[in-house]
């Protein structure tokens, strides 16, 4: 009996020292080619991110430097049609002085029948002033604010504007204005279909009473704003903006969202997407449905655009005067759709 326990332990101390010797080649072999390997594989990381991000960084100062040679070469283009036309109406006054001149010169000292004698002279005079235009508005004395868009500038810089606001922008439904067919989450966020009309909605001033929209709590003066909605659950919703005049009775198209001139909308019926604003719908054509949908308001440069933050494409932008304040603006009718951020 005794000899069989030193037997297991004998077998025991074998199993630990292999047991041991295990640990120690895994220590001295495995942990230290991982460590290797690491330290090669983060070397090779930063090399990659240091050479991607110079890449790009590279594009984005030939990018500026593009669109700072556009913006100089616009503003002399304009300076140079003001120089011109300042040059040409100093031509046409001098002009009319000197044809004013003439003629009051012969009503001064010519009679009667001097001047009936100067009935051509006169005729002439008073035609080519005559031919003398009246100063027209022209598009040519504006600077053009078009010299500076960029597809690639608009697309970092929106990637960039809702990456930093991710989490600072606390966009939330007013409870006051949802509709009777949307029900609203208790946290503010997500609206959801409903084609039953709800009786449990008080109605208010507030509310909107027959389409499907909400307006939410926040609203913006000026600056720059974003905020992102996850719309892949339905296949009818519009998200966007619109001033707090918008009307919220009846089934007129005064209160159906991209109708008026109170809202500005990118809107989805099942394939089909716009943008609309004022009963002016305009067609995108989007080759798939957005699964997520930014939008940015940039009230200093009277900017509005959408975008998708998964594939990083602009969708559509609108440049405009807006009124101020303005309010994330939401309607659905298939599903739900739900503020992210």
């Amino acid at each position: 009996m005794g000899k069989l326990k030193k037997n297991k332990m004998v077998d025991q101390c074998e199993r630990l020292q292999l047991q041991s010797a295990g640990i120690t080649k895994y220590v001295a072999e495995v942990l230290t080619g991982k460590s290797q390997s690491a330290v090669s594989m983060a070397s090779a990381a930063r090399e990659l991110v240091i050479q991607r991000l110079s890449v790009v960084r590279s594009l984005c100062e030939s990018e500026e430097q593009r669109l700072l040679e556009q913006v100089h070469g616009e503003e002399e283009r304009a300076h140079q049609s003001i120089l011109t036309q300042r040059v040409h109406w100093a031509e046409m006054l001098q002009k009319l002085d000197t044809i004013r001149t003439s003629l009051v010169d012969m009503l001064t000292h010519l009679d009667d029948l001097q001047l009936i004698q100067k009935e051509q002279e006169v005729f002439e005079r008073t035609e080519e002033a005559e031919g003398i235009l009246d100063p027209q508005e022209s598009e040519k004395l504006h600077f053009n604010p078009k010299c500076t868009q960029s597809p690639l500038l608009t697309q970092l810089w929106a990637a960039a504007v809702l990456s930093s606001f991710s989490g600072t922008e606390d966009v939330r439904v007013d409870e006051r204005t949802v509709s009777p067919f949307l029900q609203l989450s208790d946290d503010g966020r997500t609206l959801t279909f409903s084609a039953k009309k709800s009786k449990a909605c008080a109605d208010g001033p507030e509310r909107f009473d027959h389409w499907p929209n909400a307006l939410a709590t926040t609203c913006f003066q000026s600056g720059l704003h974003g905020w992102v909605v996850n719309v892949q659950n339905s296949c009818a919703y519009k998200v966007g903006v619109a001033t707090g005049q918008l009307p919220r009775k009846g089934s007129g198209s005064d209160c159906r969202l991209g109708h008026n001139a109170f809202s500005w909308v990118f809107s989805r019926y099942d394939r089909d997407f716009c943008f609309s604003h004022d009963g002016q719908h305009e067609a995108l054509g989007l080759l798939r449905c957005p699964v997520r949908l930014g939008v940015l308001l940039d009230l200093r440069a009277q900017e509005l655009l959408f975008f998708e933050p998964s594939s990083g494409t602009v969708l559509h932008t609108h440049r405009a005067p807006f009124p101020a304040p303005l309010f994330p603006v939401f309607a659905v009718a298939d599903q739900t759709i739900s503020i992210i951020c």
